[in-house]
């Protein structure tokens, strides 16, 4: 289902949440997601932490606590407000389980970087799935509790499993090496998101004949995907490619149909 199901379920179930925290929370779930499966890992966590405002602001407001506006607006006040709650005032997941999950990935995507040693073996995406699974359980729960005592279930049911749904990338990267996980893909494909992974700087043309080769061609296919690029790439002059607007948006369809398919 898209957002607007997904929406709908959020914002007119039995126990509603304000639309305008939905929308923004969705927005951002969304956004998370699709830098999670470009190999965006530093993105992703951001996303996740604007995620993470807009659920505390819609369960601060349907829990009557008070949600600043502007700077004066706390995660962890919010927070705190809502723990403070009575037992039995509201959903234990407004209360308790939510609030200490979002709390979880506040504190990952606002020290993003910062707690690791250097040493170590690919922090940010570690960060960056822990994320994406906890702001998925959040978002199936937000769903739970807007749709409690409903009629049917079903509708809710379906898409809290598939929120849970473990998220792969779409987009691996192996010591510089690019990998373009997509069941079915075409090589100018593979080129274009290669270069939109490596935007803005630029890669040769043999290097990018190269990356496509590894991805399941041919040379000879690799080398007529790379040609079928012209009016979508920059050639400095002496065979080093970066994609134009149009190439980009190009990489930007590819990857929003494949994540749709995912």
């Amino acid at each position: 289902m898209d957002n607007t199901g997904i929406r709908k379920l959020l914002v007119e179930g039995p126990h509603p949440f304000e639309a305008k925290h939905v929308t923004a929370l969705l927005k951002h779930y969304e956004a998370l997601v699709d830098h999670f499966r470009m190999s965006e890992w530093d993105d992703c966590t951001a996303k996740a932490g604007k995620f993470v405002e807009a659920v505390v602001k819609a369960l601060g407001a349907s829990a009557n606590v008070p949600v600043g506006k502007g700077r004066k607006f706390k995660v962890g006040a919010v927070i705190n407000g809502l723990n403070g709650l009575a037992q039995g005032a509201v959903d234990e997941g407004v209360r308790i389980t939510i609030p200490r999950c979002c709390q979880f990935v506040y504190d990952i995507a606002s020290n993003r970087g910062g707690r690791h040693d250097a040493e170590e073996v690919n922090p940010n995406e570690m960060d960056a799935a822990a994320a994406v699974s906890n702001c998925s359980w959040v978002l199936a729960e937000l769903i739970r509790i807007a749709q409690k005592d409903a009629v049917d279930l079903g509708e809710a049911r379906e898409i809290v499993e598939s929120l849970t749904e473990r998220k792969y990338p779409l987009v691996e990267i192996v010591d510089g090496r690019f990998y373009l996980l997509k069941k079915k893909k075409t090589g100018p494909e593979v080129a274009l998101v290669a270069l939109a992974t490596r935007h803005p700087k630029r890669i040769s043309r043999e290097e990018l004949i190269e990356t496509v080769r590894r991805n399941g061609f041919t040379v000879n296919n690799a080398r007529m995907a790379v040609t079928r690029l012209t009016g979508l790439v920059d050639d400095d002059g002496t065979g080093k490619l970066r994609l134009l607007a149009t190439g980009r948006e190009k990489a930007d369809e590819i990857m929003i149909a494949a994540r749709r398919k995912a």
